[in-house]
Parts: C-alpha cells; structure tokens; sequence
C-alpha cells in the first residue's frame, strides 16, 4: 500500500534561501531538456529515451556552475518528470484534445523538487524534529503525526506553496496487504453528488455543500485589487499574497470537507456505491462548470476511492446515465427536466426525492457491480424530506405491505 504524508517546514531565511535555488536549478534543467528533446527529434525524427536524456547530467556538471550543488538523483527525477508531462500530453491526444508542445516552465510555476529513494531521512536534533536533505542541510519539520515504524519513505516532494511556506510530502509504502472486503457486504450505501445538496445517501442523510461564499467573495475583492496595481511594483506583490492567501484558504476549507466526508463513507460502510462520473466532460460544458468545478466531485471520489481501499470497503463507480429518470421501485424510466427535484413515477405511483430515488438507483447498480445477487423490485423510500436525516432503519422495502398500501393509494388519488 502506499500513501502520502504532508508536513509543513519551518526552514530558517538562509535555508530558504538555499532551498529556492535548489528548486530554480531544477527549474533550469528542466527547461533545458526540453529543448534537448526539440533539438533531438529535428534531427533524429524521433524522442530521445529517458535514460539516455539523464545519461547527459554528469557532462553537463562540468561547465553548468552550481549544477554539482543539487542531490544528483534530485536531478535525474526531473528528467523523470519531463518524460511523465510528455505521457500526460499524449493521454490527451488519444482522447481526443488538441495539444501543443510542453511550455517552458516560469519560476512562478515551477514550485516542487523531489528526493527520491535516498538523499534524505527523518532525524532528531537538538530536541526536535529535522527533515536532512543531502547538499542542503537539516530543515525542521513539524511532524503533527507519526510516520507508522511499519512504513518504508521512499520519497520526499518539497513544495513552495503560493503563500511561501514550504511543505514536504512523503511517498510511504506499508509492506501489507490492505484488507479484504467482505464478501457478502451488509452496511451498504449509495451516493449521488450533486450541487444543492453535496452529497445525499440511501441512508436518508443530505449532507449540504460547504457555505463558502464568503471566501469566493473575499477572493474577487482582492483580484479585482490586485489588477488595479502596477505589475511588478511592492504594492502588487503585497496583494498578490493577499489573493493567495484567499486561494489558500478556499482550498484549505474544501479539502477539509471532503476528506472528512469520504473518510466517514469508507469507514462506517462495507460498500460504497457513487456514479462514475465524466467531470472533465462536465467542465467543459457552458452551462453551471464554475459551481461543477466548485464542487470538487472527482477529488471526492478519488479520495473514497482509496480510504476503501486501505479500510476493505468495497467501491464501485457505476454507468451515471439515467440514475435520475430511473425509478428505484419499478425500473421505469422518466424524463424530467432539472429543475424538477421530486421522484414521481406514472407507472407504480412511487414518489420520493430526486436525489434519493437516483441515490437508490446507484446502490442497485453498485451491487450488481460486486456480483451481489439482489431483488429487482429494490428497496427505496425514505418518505421524509431531503432536508430530513433518515436512518436506515426507516427505509420501506418494495414489495412491503407498507408500499403497496401507500402505492395503491397513490396511483387511486
């Protein structure tokens, strides 16, 4: 298994210094196998490999001052991740977008240098805690939480973040199995995201989406300030902290929603069933993609999908086409515009929430996705508000006396 550990660094003015010109040399060579990699195809048609390209570091060393001053395998993972953009570009091409070249990296945006393997190691110095780097020294480090003794470091990312503050990532692996999921799967629980209501569950739980329209508004104040200075002046590098402050305490807010959303579904569930959803599709439509982008939809899966995994919960991303004109109780499909958020079909008479009818719709299909034979007249009113916590035990199943009652009486009215 293997997970990321993210501590911020208090490193002194002079360490800071050094760790700047530590990720601007990386920077530079990165630009500068760049356009190797154009030099090369002119003249050879084709890419150089990856190790040839890194074979190229030690003759470089001998004319290219402070080259020697960076960890040399530092250096070669910046080749790697020269060659990792490339792969990222040709992913694109395949699906279809238009690309160009990789850009030549500003030091704006190159913010991050890796130790990977060796070079680095956690240690104890005059009573605290200290990152070691080779060819860079020894940069405290907040530790808020152990590093398990079970795990190997098998790489440290630094990172500058907008604001200054420098943070350090390590890539760990435990050498475990993580554990199984159960077979036959008994707390289980369907998931339709949404916009209005973030997240609303077969539990009956409509979780709201994180108020943040303080903070957006705060972060258009200060853009709007900051396009009014003159670029490159004191006044506009104060308030370009300022918008990044804003942008830093946006993030920091939707990060911490959702990682304590995704970790109450993987941790309190066996199964975890979400639709399979084309966010990037969905961006580029004209229509709602800032609240979409708001919403960090994929980020939400992607972190349930591996707390899942490192808890044994199973997860299944299902086919999104027609949760919500499906009927839960019959299957009978119904069109009906977005706007209109209640559930009622016209062949049984079940009425219910939009939201929990396709919720009900996705735990039916997320169980079919783990091979879990089931009813196909499937369990699905909650009979209360969205706005109302429901829990399961309150969910009537199809085929109940209870259902055909209220059913009856429906389809009769």
């Amino acid at each position: 298994m293997y997970y990321a550990y993210k501590y911020r660094l208090t490193p002194s003015d002079a360490m800071r210094e050094e760790l700047d010109r530590h990720r601007d040399i990386c920077r530079q060579v990165y630009n500068h196998f760049r356009h190797r990699l154009g030099e090369y195809r002119e003249n050879h048609g084709e890419l150089p490999s990856m190790t040839a390209l890194r074979s190229e570091l030690p003759d470089l060393k001998e004319w290219w001052d402070g080259l020697s001053d960076v960890y040399s395998r530092t250096l070669q993972v910046v080749v790697e991740r020269l060659f990792d953009n490339l792969k990222g570009l040709s992913a694109l091409k395949r699906e279809g977008y238009r690309v160009g070249a990789l850009k030549w990296k500003p030091p704006r945006e190159f913010r991050s240098f890796t130790y990977s393997q060796s070079g680095f190691k956690l240690d104890k110095k005059g009573g605290r805690t200290v990152l070691s780097l080779s060819k860079l020294g020894d940069v405290p480090i907040v530790l808020h939480r152990e590093i398990p003794d079970d795990a190997a470091l098998k790489q440290v990312a630094l990172k500058k973040e907008p604001m200054g503050e420098w943070f350090a990532t390590f890539g760990v692996e435990f050498d475990r199995a993580p554990p199984e999921p159960p077979t036959d799967p008994e707390n289980v629980v369907g998931i339709d995201v949404g916009i209005l209501k973030y997240a609303h569950d077969t539990d009956g739980a409509a979780v709201e989406s994180p108020d943040l329209l303080d903070e957006r508004e705060r972060l258009e104040r200060e853009q709007r300030a900051l396009s009014r200075k003159q670029h490159g002046s004191a006044n506009y590098e104060r308030q370009r902290r300022r918008v990044a402050e804003c942008h830093a305490d946006l993030k920091r807010k939707r990060r911490d929603f959702l990682h304590k959303l995704s970790n109450h579904y993987a941790t309190e569930y066996d199964l975890v069933a979400v639709e399979d959803l084309n966010v990037r599709g969905m961006l580029e439509s004209p229509s709602n993609s800032r609240n979409t982008a708001s919403a960090a939809w994929r980020m939400f899966l992607s972190m349930l999908e591996y707390k899942c995994e490192r808890e044994g919960t199973h997860f299944a991303a299902v086919e999104p086409a027609g949760t919500t004109k499906e009927c839960a109780a019959c299957g009978v499909s119904t069109d009906k515009p977005l706007w209109v958020r209640e559930h009622s079909c016209p062949s049984c008479g079940f009425t219910a929430d939009r939201d929990a009818n396709a919720a009900w719709n996705i735990l039916s299909r997320g169980l079919e996705h783990i091979g879990v034979v089931h009813s196909e007249s499937t369990p699905v009113e909650t009979a209360l508000p969205v706005d109302t916590p429901v829990s399961a035990k309150r969910v009537v199943e199809a085929g109940s006396r209870a259902l055909k009652e209220r059913t009856a009486s429906a389809v009769s009215e």
